[in-house]
C-alpha cells in the first residue's frame, strides 16, 4: 500500500482555472469514482488552500494500479487536460515523508 501527500505548484494566472477544475471533479464525482478502481486508488483527496498557489494530493493506493495516463475514460482525459494547463511542471513536486499510517486492519482487508 502506498500512502502519499504531495504538493504541486499551480502555474501563475491559473487560479480561476484550478477552481473550475476542482468544481468539474466534484460535479462529476460518480464518473471520478468509477476510474479509481483500475488505479487501485482507495482514497484520493485534493486540497487547496485559498490564496496559495499549490494543490496538495493525498492518496492511499494499492500496488499495481493503472496509471491515470493509461486510462481511456473521458473523465481522466479531461482531468489530465486540466493538469497540463494548470500544474507547473518546472516546479519539483514536494512529497511529504510518510511516518505513520493509521488504518485499522479490518479497513486494510477491505482495501485489498
Amino acid at each position: 500500500m502506498k500512502v502519499e501527500l504531495t504538493r504541486f505548484r499551480v502555474k501563475e494566472g491559473k487560479s480561476e482555472r484550478v477552481d473550475e477544475w476542482l468544481k468539474f471533479l466534484n460535479e462529476n464525482m460518480i464518473d471520478v469514482l468509477i476510474t479509481l478502481g483500475a488505479e487501485k486508488m482507495y482514497v484520493e483527496t485534493i486540497l487547496h488552500l485559498n490564496g496559495y498557489e499549490f494543490l496538495y494530493w493525498y492518496s492511499v493506493q494499492g500496488q499495481g494500479g493503472q496509471e491515470v495516463e493509461e486510462s481511456d475514460h473521458w473523465i481522466d482525459k479531461k482531468h489530465l487536460e486540466y493538469w497540463k494547463e494548470c500544474i507547473d511542471e518546472t516546479f519539483r513536486p514536494v512529497d511529504l515523508k510518510t511516518e505513520v499510517v493509521m488504518i485499522p486492519e479490518n479497513i486494510r482487508q477491505n482495501m485489498k
